[in-house]
């Protein structure tokens, strides 16, 4: 089933969406605020997120850029009474993914919602994990603000383990995402966890690319005592 959350402050309108959206078999979350969404969004992955854009404590636009900023690749849909085109800018600027003018239509907003859970948004900017950041425009990794020094196939490697981290990644996952259908031996992933595992540990760092017995591998913030 399809998990979204909603962001909107007015009750009876996110009453509404929330119920029609269960009746199409999308679970659905609401929170009044942006404060509240973040919360929840901090919880729990969801695979759409509805913004209002005008709320109290903290407006969508707001919220959306922060969930970018963070690296957070979900897709976000924009609900707002604003139909100027500079509104919609102000949007997609901060990362948007989709925009829905009020009013609208239920069935418009489920044929949305249902676009956006197959996929993943393009707009997120950077992903982070403790003091390891990846810039995906510069195509670039950090750790604890010192460039590390990866080849282009272990820095993809690197994108695919912190886009599911703390999760496990299966060893076939990695390939299938890394290389696709023309896969190398699997010698050749073992090489470059080998090289990428050596980069990390460079420094004091506060990750760890753990092997998962069997399974594949997990890159994630290194416990105290490790």
């Amino acid at each position: 089933m399809t998990n979204v959350l909603l962001v909107e402050d007015d009750i009876d309108l996110a009453s509404t969406i929330v119920d029609y959206l269960e009746l199409e078999t999308i679970q659905c979350d609401h929170a009044s605020n942006g404060l509240l969404g973040l919360n929840l969004i901090e919880r729990q992955p969801y695979q759409v997120i509805i913004l209002d854009i005008n709320m109290p404590k903290m407006d969508g636009l707001t919220l959306c850029a922060l969930l970018r900023e963070r690296g957070l690749d979900t897709p976000v849909l924009m609900l707002t009474a604003r139909d100027s085109l500079n509104d919609k800018l102000q949007g997609f600027q901060v990362g948007s993914d989709d925009y829905l003018i009020k009013p609208f239509a239920m069935q418009e907003l489920v044929a949305r919602v249902q676009v956006l859970a197959r996929r993943r948004s393009g707009e997120v900017k950077r992903l982070t994990l403790s003091d390891l950041v990846f810039d995906l425009s510069q195509r670039s990794a950090f750790l604890a603000q010192h460039p590390l020094k990866l080849s282009p196939t272990a820095l993809k490697i690197l994108e695919v383990l912190m886009r599911a981290s703390p999760q496990t990644v299966s060893r076939q996952h990695i390939m299938q995402s890394v290389w696709g259908d023309e896969q190398p031996d699997s010698n050749s992933l073992k090489v470059h966890i080998y090289h990428l595992r050596k980069a990390l540990d460079i420094h004091d760092a506060s990750v760890t690319l753990e092997t998962v017995a069997s399974v594949g591998f997990a890159i994630r913030e290194r416990q105290k005592g490790q």
